[in-house]
């Protein structure tokens, strides 16, 4: 199994910060269901401001509201105003690893949605435009079925 991100609110703007509050933080119930985050679930947030990162759950934010809070001890980790990132994880066994699609949720300084899509992996691209073999598996069938000792262009012969 591997660790994946799931989805990510691509320079989100936080815009409040509670530190009496239960730890958390509240998202926009939009931007919550863009980036298919869940109330509860574990998000690992960075700030771009100062470099922080830091681990906690979701709450529902009201819809359309745009806020981004953040409550509890994290509080202390981000000034209103600042830039965050905020990814979603989910594991997946190592055959589906290479092929998952993450979402990227980009929004505006007041935290609207301007784009939502999936990313194209790295490596789809690279297949797609023959650059190189996309994965170990790819790899290794290659070499199979080609000079067994050349591997993406290395002699591997001992």
């Amino acid at each position: 199994m591997r660790t994946m991100m799931k989805s990510k609110i691509h320079r989100a703007r936080v815009t409040q910060v509670d530190l009496d509050y239960e730890g958390s933080i509240t998202i926009d119930r939009v931007l919550m269901e863009a980036s298919d985050i869940l109330p509860f679930e574990r998000v690992e947030v960075l700030n771009v401001n100062n470099g922080a990162r830091f681990n906690t759950y979701a709450m529902e934010g009201e819809a359309n509201s745009g806020i981004i809070g953040i409550n509890g001890a994290a509080a202390r980790l981000v000034a209103k105003g600042d830039i965050v990132l905020i990814l979603s994880y989910s594991q997946v066994p190592d055959d589906e690893a290479i092929s998952i699609t993450p979402s990227i949720v980009r929004v505006d300084n007041q935290n609207r949605i301007i784009e939502s899509s999936p990313i194209v992996p790295l490596h789809e691209r690279q297949r797609q435009e023959g650059k190189i073999l996309s994965t170990k598996y790819e790899m290794l069938n290659h070499s199979k079925t080609q000079n067994p000792n050349y591997v993406n262009g290395l002699n591997l012969e001992i």
